[in-house]
């Protein structure tokens, strides 16, 4: 469990009452990581989604090995092509992440890996889609804000492509 005032200082979870705010905070643990430490890879099931208390991640997606793909006929064809993490987005102190693991059917759009040595709020995605079903409206707000979030870092992915252009 976290403090429930350390989840009401943050943006993200700003107007909620105080039992939705006991909720999450019961279905959440802090977490300290090393950098480098990868929370999550694109296409996995998250079980978990992510408010950085302090720290920095960087959101990634996996792209081909320019160098390696076009030699690595084999690779291509078992699907295990070697590739980068390409940052497409940053998050920092009180940015959510993960939000794939409140959205059904809760897999990662893209990766995430700490850029420093960071705390996080990890909550229990499954307890909380859980209780949803109880607090619908708890549900309604953040999923809004998650998909708030999905619309803010689309656009990170939107101009990061049109830079690799210029």
């Amino acid at each position: 469990m976290v403090s429930p005032e350390l989840i009401r200082r943050y943006p993200f979870f700003a107007g909620l009452d105080h039992d939705q705010i006991e909720l999450l905070a019961r279905n959440a643990q802090e977490v300290s990581v090393e950098e480098g430490h990868r929370f999550f890879r694109e296409g996995d099931e998250l079980e978990r989604f992510y408010l950085m208390i302090k720290g920095a991640a960087d959101i990634v997606m996996e792209v081909p090995d320019r160098d390696k793909a076009s030699k690595d006929i084999s690779g291509q064809l078992t699907g295990e092509m070697a590739t980068n993490d390409v940052t497409v987005s940053s998050v920092g102190s009180g940015d959510v992440f993960g939000w794939s693991g409140l959205i059904p059917p809760h897999t990662a759009s893209a990766g995430a890996i700490a850029r420093t040595p960071s705390r996080v709020a990890e909550f229990d995605s499954h307890a909380l889609n859980d209780a949803f079903a109880e607090d619908r409206l708890l549900g309604f707000v953040l999923t809004q804000r998650a998909a708030n979030v999905m619309r803010e870092r689309l656009r990170d992915i939107r101009i990061e492509s049109l830079s690799q252009n210029i």
